[in-house]
């Protein structure tokens, strides 16, 4: 008997796009055996968030998956997993001296409409660990250091989570602030688990069940996507936004650009010669023609961070970098690939 599968609908993400992100171990096994494993994750993820330009909000660490809430910073999100989970997924295997994989299918990963969801998923996260039995109650979570509540409680520090961001929700003054999130999450304490943040498509889009049943009977229909936490206005907007960059991507390649055409068109644009754009100067006019190259290349053509650090000899998180200088000055300058 052979079964058609749907194929794959392709991750979406933009430039400071909210990320509900979940990604559990192979046939729901352990991820984490002890702290060593617990430390040696957090100090990896930190180390790329930190270098990438990547905002967290919220995360918690279950035995055997991880709740992550990330904004896409310099570099897309789904460069910021790969580089964290093949290098958790290194360590484990050679600590634990296995072999195989460690993480069950692809990480979800869901874009979410902020203002509605922020302060919800940084909530829904943060309880994981009491859901899970981790921890018996809501001091013992205050002190957990495996989850990012202790961080916005300031029980610990961790230099790479926005807690900040997230108490200057709650008000000005930081010692009222952690009192109101704390209210705020101990509201929450006999919620249980919430499908609609993590999965469901349609029935997350309209607000639960009893939205979708209301309107059984109705010519109404709302826009949804399982790949997005929203609205239906904003899933459309969502949608049509990653349709426009995939339509600008595939009208590149049609019109045969690639990175040499792409490069002659910042030489172009710039004035700066190919042996100087290609050189690893550090003059002013260099920096901002490599810059230029970096973020076309990247968010035109679809071009990873690794792959334009290799091309031009410098460090993938140097490429990062590159990318969000040459987004700025292409808004400064007016500068446009496609003539």
């Amino acid at each position: 008997m052979v079964l058609n599968h749907m194929p794959r609908k392709a991750r979406i993400d933009a430039p400071g796009a909210l990320h509900h992100i979940i990604f559990r171990g192979i046939e729901r096994r352990k991820i984490f055996r002890d702290n060593k494993d617990r430390n040696n994750f957090l100090d990896r993820l930190g180390g790329i968030l930190t270098a990438t330009g990547t905002p967290c909000f919220a995360w918690a660490l279950i035995p055997n998956h991880v709740h992550l809430l990330l904004r896409t910073g310099n570099v897309p999100i789904s460069t910021v997993m790969r580089r964290l989970l093949t290098g958790h997924a290194a360590y484990f295997n050679r600590r634990h001296r296995r072999h195989g994989k460690l993480f069950q299918n692809r990480y979800k990963s869901i874009l979410c409409q902020e203002d509605t969801y922020l302060l919800e998923l940084v909530r829904y996260i943060h309880l994981n660990p009491l859901r899970a039995k981790l921890v018996s109650n809501l001091s013992s979570l205050d002190k957990w250091p495996f989850c990012g509540h202790s961080t916005v409680m300031g029980k610990r520090k961790n230099p790479w989570q926005d807690d900040r961001y997230v108490l200057t929700l709650f008000g000005k003054s930081l010692s009222a602030s952690r009192r109101k999130y704390r209210a705020y999450v101990a509201k929450a304490l006999d919620q249980g688990r919430r499908p609609e943040l993590t999965g469901g498509g349609l029935i997350r889009s309209m607000g639960g069940w009893s939205a979708v049943k209301m309107l059984r009977h109705t010519a109404l229909r709302m826009k949804s996507d399982e790949r997005i936490l929203g609205d239906g206005d904003f899933v459309e907007n969502v949608l049509k936004a990653a349709e426009e960059r995939y339509e600008t991507g595939y009208a590149l390649k049609a019109k045969g650009y690639d990175f040499d055409k792409v490069a002659q068109r910042v030489c172009e644009q710039t004035g700066i010669q190919m042996e100087k754009l290609m050189s690893r100067g550090k003059h002013p006019a260099t920096v901002q023609a490599r810059s230029l190259l970096c973020f076309w290349a990247c968010r035109e053509l679809g071009m990873k961070t690794t792959e334009l650090a290799e091309i031009l000899k410098i460090s993938q998180p140097a490429a990062s970098q590159s990318v969000a200088r040459g987004e700025k000055l292409c808004k400064e300058n007016g500068w446009r690939l496609l003539r």
